[in-house]
C-alpha cells in the first residue's frame, strides 16, 4: 500500500483483497445463462468455489440477474438487443428470454444467495446501471469490487469498466468466468489489461489471499 497526500493507493493484490474493503458480485449466474455456454457446470463449480472464500472471509457479496421486459415494454433499444441476441431482423419474433419468474430468470441452484447477501436485478449489461449497487458498495466502504460468473464478453466487461469509472478497483477472476465466443473474451480481458484500470486474477490467487 502507498500513500501520498493523504490517499492511500493499493498496488498490490494483497492490498486490494482485503475482506474489510472488498465486495464480490456474482453476475447473472442464471439458469437459462447458464444453459447458452459449453462449460456452464466448470464456471458454476468455480464460481461456487469462489463464493465459499469470500463467505468465509466476511466479504460483502451481490448477485446479479439480467431481466427481460414483456414485449409492449420494450423500446427500439430492447428490441435492437434482443434481436441481435436471438439472431433476427424481424422484432415480431423476439421472445423475452428473462422475464420475471420464469426458469431461465432464476439463479442455478448450486449458487443460492445467503440472507445475509443481496440479489439485484438488472435490465442494463453493466451491473451499476438502474441498480443499487454502487451506493451499496459506498455505503459499506468498499474500495475494490471482485467479478465472477457469466458472461465475461458481453456483461462483465462493461460493469469493470463502469466501476472503475464510479472508483472502485475492478478485479475479474478470470477462471471464475464464462463466456460464450473464446476469442471475444480473450479480446475482453487483453483490451482490459492494455487500459490497466482492472486487475485480472485466477481462483487459486483469490483463495489464497483470502486464506490469510
Amino acid at each position: 500500500m502507498k500513500s501520498f497526500q493523504g490517499v492511500d493507493i493499493a498496488t498490490t493484490v494483497a492490498d486490494l483483497l482485503n475482506p474489510a474493503q472488498l465486495a464480490l458480485v456474482v453476475y447473472d449466474m442464471q439458469v437459462g445463462i447458464r444453459s447458452q455456454i459449453a462449460d456452464g457446470d466448470r464456471v458454476v463449480n468455480a464460481v461456487g468455489k469462489v463464493l465459499e472464500a469470500a463467505r468465509g472471509a466476511g466479504v460483502r457479496t451481490i448477485f446479479t440477474r439480467h431481466m427481460s421486459l414483456p414485449v409492449q415494454l420494450m423500446g427500439s433499444m430492447a428490441f435492437r438487443t434482443a434481436m441481435a441476441w436471438q439472431h433476427t431482423d424481424d422484432p415480431e419474433k423476439v421472445s423475452p428470454w428473462f422475464l420475471r419468474d420464469t426458469p431461465g430468470f432464476a439463479l442455478v441452484p448450486e449458487l443460492q444467495p445467503l440472507s445475509s447477501e443481496a440479489v439485484f436485478d438488472k435490465l442494463a449489461m453493466s451491473a451499476f446501471e438502474g441498480t443499487p449497487l454502487a451506493v451499496t458498495l459506498r455505503d459499506c466502504g468498499v474500495k475494490a469490487v471482485a467479478f465472477v460468473g457469466i458472461a465475461l464478453e458481453i456483461g462483465i466487461e462493461p460493469s469493470v469498466r463502469h466501476a472503475a469509472d464510479l472508483g472502485f478497483t475492478p478485479i475479474i477472476v478470470s477462471d471464475a468466468c464464462g463466456f460464450g465466443d473464446k476469442v471475444a473474451a480473450d479480446r475482453s480481458l487483453e483490451a482490459l489489461r492494455f487500459s490497466g484500470d482492472t486487475v485480472v486474477i485466477d481462483q487459486a490467487t483469490f483463495l489464497a489471499e483470502l486464506k490469510r
